[in-house]
């Protein structure tokens, strides 16, 4: 069972960054897809970036580009989420999310429903 950790939210102002980590423990992040995804308060959940396997390919949703950058590092079997330039808009809980690889050749969803993984979450605060 893959259990999953978010850290790092908090309270920052306009135009500050932060870095998000997110700690696995019974499954390694290079044999899965993992992704970044936040809900605001009365949003659904979106995606901000995932990574794949041990090869460490990311995508992000093209609304998405630029602010957003995710990394992992396999020997600590922690993946990562830097946010830059934030914004009031970007407040909402940050979530981690895994999907097993199952083949080299698998593939990474890019929505919520294609992650049966999920942290608890860290909530990020972004004031004017």
């Amino acid at each position: 069972q893959v259990h999953l950790v978010e850290s790092g939210g908090g309270s920052v102002q306009a135009g500050g960054s932060l870095r998000l980590s997110c700690g696995v423990s019974g499954g390694s992040v290079s044999r899965h897809c993992m992704a970044w995804f936040r809900q605001g308060s009365g949003d659904e959940r979106e995606m901000l970036a995932l990574i794949k396997g041990a090869g460490g390919n990311s995508w992000y949703p093209e609304s998405k580009k630029g602010r957003f950058t995710i990394s992992k590092d396999n020997a600590k079997n922690t993946v990562y989420l830097q946010m830059n330039n934030l914004i009031p808009e970007d407040t909402a809980m940050y979530y981690c999310a895994a999907r097993p690889l199952r083949t080299y050749s698998d593939t990474c969803a890019v929505d919520r429903f294609g992650y049966g993984y999920w942290g608890q979450g860290t909530q990020v605060t972004v004031s004017s």
